[in-house]
């Protein structure tokens, strides 16, 4: 038994934002050690990980240090091949959303998770965060059918807006972030998207011409439940009503509320909530509200980091105690799958059924 207590040997792939912060998650964590860290070119690394080398090849350090963990967080369109090479050179998986670029090969990376008796886990930040968890149960105390309304735009600038370009080079913003809200709106409603439509507008010449900055969509639900998601990056984005989380139902509605004077490209707003608000539709004799509103005060959240500390506790947790990974992948596959034949409609200009 002690031997599994052994930390566990990472090797972590694509060193952006995300990455480093996972690698310094899987640094403060005793549970794992640093067997690597690849990327393309060098870059700065974070406290605690400065003077760490950094390598080229994904492939050499895998074969050389024979990790029991891999982490991944290149850009979208490598994630799939690059876990279905971890997962069958037997080693556990954490990968950042989204999962792929294609249901097909999303698909073919739970496969290969469940054909090699492998853990994968997804980077759904928010499912780790308390304040979307208690968002998420109170939504569901108040019974469906729901309406969704829900968006994150970034008004960028310099490296922020550089970093959107690159990412632009294979995934839309309504796929790279709308994955996490259609995954909310999916533990809420427990019900299948059955239409999704969506619409973009390319609203810069220093992105590809098939491709788009602002987008929007539409999704209908089995239980008659419908949610919208719209997300925007860029220089011209407004900073008016750039972050809406609102889920209302026949017995009324709960909130996010954002603090007032807070900026769109502060990273920690992605996740923060301030305050949760809940909403009683029920009335008096008289016709008028029984309750006046709920205001939960969220105070002493988590930050960025120590939510990225957060999923990799989770990853130790399923692997050490052999949590069944089934939902959670299939979850995965689930919004991805909304969020890509949104980008789909976008494209066509037609409504997509699933």
């Amino acid at each position: 038994m002690s031997m599994s207590l052994n930390p566990l040997r990472v090797v972590i792939a694509g060193l952006g934002n995300m990455g480093r912060s996972h690698a310094l998650a899987y640094h403060q964590n005793p549970g794992f050690e640093i067997a690597a860290l690849v990327n393309r070119s060098d870059v700065p690394l974070p406290g605690g990980l400065s003077g760490q080398e950094i390598r080229r090849s994904f492939d050499e350090a895998i074969a050389t240090e024979r990790p029991d963990v891999v982490a991944i967080a290149t850009y979208s369109d490598s994630h799939a091949d690059y876990a279905v090479r971890a997962l069958e050179a037997g080693c556990h998986v954490f990968v950042e959303k989204p999962l792929a670029t294609t249901i097909a090969d999303a698909q073919r990376v739970v496969d290969a998770a469940k054909a090699n008796g492998k853990k994968l886990v997804v980077g759904y930040i928010l499912r780790h965060h308390p304040s979307w968890m208690r968002l998420i149960a109170e939504a569901r105390k108040l019974g469906g059918p729901y309406v969704f309304r829900m968006n994150l735009n970034q008004q960028s600038s310099g490296a922020t807006w550089g970093t959107h370009k690159q990412l632009m080079q294979t995934t839309s913003p309504i796929v790279d972030c709308g994955v996490h809200y259609l995954d909310v709106m999916l533990q809420i409603t427990d019900t299948r998207p059955v239409e999704v439509r969506g619409m973009g507008v390319r609203l810069s010449d220093e992105i590809a011409s098939d491709m788009y900055n602002y987008g929007h969509l539409q999704v209908l639900f089995e239980d008659g439940s419908v949610g919208w998601y719209e997300a925007g990056w860029g220089p011209m984005i407004s900073e008016t009503a750039f972050f809406v989380k609102d889920v209302i139902s026949p017995n009324g509605c709960v909130s996010i509320v954002m603090a007032e004077g807070v900026k769109s490209d502060d990273i920690d707003t992605h996740t923060k909530t301030s305050t949760i608000r809940l909403h009683s539709a029920t009335t008096g004799p008289d016709g008028k509200f029984a309750n006046p509103d709920e205001l939960l005060s969220m105070q002493g959240e988590p930050g960025h980091q120590e939510l990225c500390d957060a999923e990799q506790a989770f990853l130790l947790k399923a692997i050490r105690e052999d949590i069944d990974l089934t939902r959670h992948m299939d979850d995965a596959v689930k919004s991805l799958a909304v969020c890509l034949a949104a980008d789909e409609s976008v494209r066509t200009g037609k409504a997509v059924r699933l």
